[in-house]
């Protein structure tokens, strides 16, 4: 299960009446439960499923690490120096909100940030991805339609 869901829910559950979130998808469930003001923490273990240990367990440092199964990709050398706008999540890419409609952006485009730089579909939703700094955009590193990766740089605004 993705960590920023979980972050999700536990915020969830910190703004809300609830005392517990029980999520499953598929084999995998997050419960979570609010502590009773002054007492005692209670611990529910969900049944574990026996598994075969990997053959040779990878160490990892940092998120980065533990969420691509490895060491940080190096930028890509032609990135122009600038603000890199990055994939907040996997996903298919969008420059536009419809096929038959223009580009949100391109390239040499003043934008604010908030300005919608593009779409990531994930999981059939629509996620905007907005300008965190203001500038003129000075690369767009992918193609509409195309699958992105976590953490992929998206767009370069100086």
């Amino acid at each position: 299960m993705d960590l920023r869901k979980i972050k999700k829910l536990i915020d969830l559950l910190e703004e809300s009446n609830l005392a517990e979130i029980e999520i499953k998808e598929g084999e995998e469930s997050v419960r979570l439960a609010r502590l009773p003001k002054g007492g005692a923490a209670h611990v529910a273990h969900a049944p574990v499923h026996a598994t075969p240990p990997p053959a040779q367990a990878m160490p990892m440092q940092s998120p980065v690490q533990a969420a691509t199964g490895g060491s940080p990709r190096p930028d890509a050398p032609d990135l122009p120096e600038g603000h890199v706008v990055r994939a907040p999540m996997v996903g298919t890419f969008y420059a536009s909100p419809a096929p038959d409609k223009p580009a949100f952006v391109s390239v040499g485009q003043q934008v604010k940030v908030g300005d919608t730089l593009g779409i990531i579909e994930a999981m059939k939703m629509f996620n905007p991805i907005e300008a965190d700094a203001a500038g003129v955009v000075l690369a767009i590193r992918c193609d509409s339609g195309e699958p992105v990766e976590f953490d992929q740089p998206l767009f370069v605004i100086g």
